[in-house]
């Protein structure tokens, strides 16, 4: 799976979480509060998004998270990995 690929899904999932979000208003440059996910839809975000890679990241991995493209580069880092 690509790096677009996952971005993807990460924005899908983002959009989902907030009522009224569209995908083309997801900033992944920003926090996830930034694009007014509350930390319970952070949570649904990362689950959902490691569900589907069927990949796991130790929660100290994702305490250093700060944008939503950093979500996806340290998905995209477990995905490589997994198929190594």
């Amino acid at each position: 799976m690509t790096r677009d690929e996952i971005l993807a899904m990460v924005v899908r999932h983002v959009a989902e979480a907030v009522e009224g979000l569209s995908v083309a208003d997801v900033d992944p440059a920003r926090s996830m509060q930034d694009n007014d996910l509350s930390s319970l839809d952070i949570v649904e975000v990362v689950t959902r998004s490691m569900r589907e890679l069927h990949v796991k990241i130790p929660r100290s991995e994702l305490r250093k998270v700060g944008t939503i493209n950093d979500l996806v580069d340290l998905l995209y880092r477990a995905v490589a990995d997994r198929t190594h």
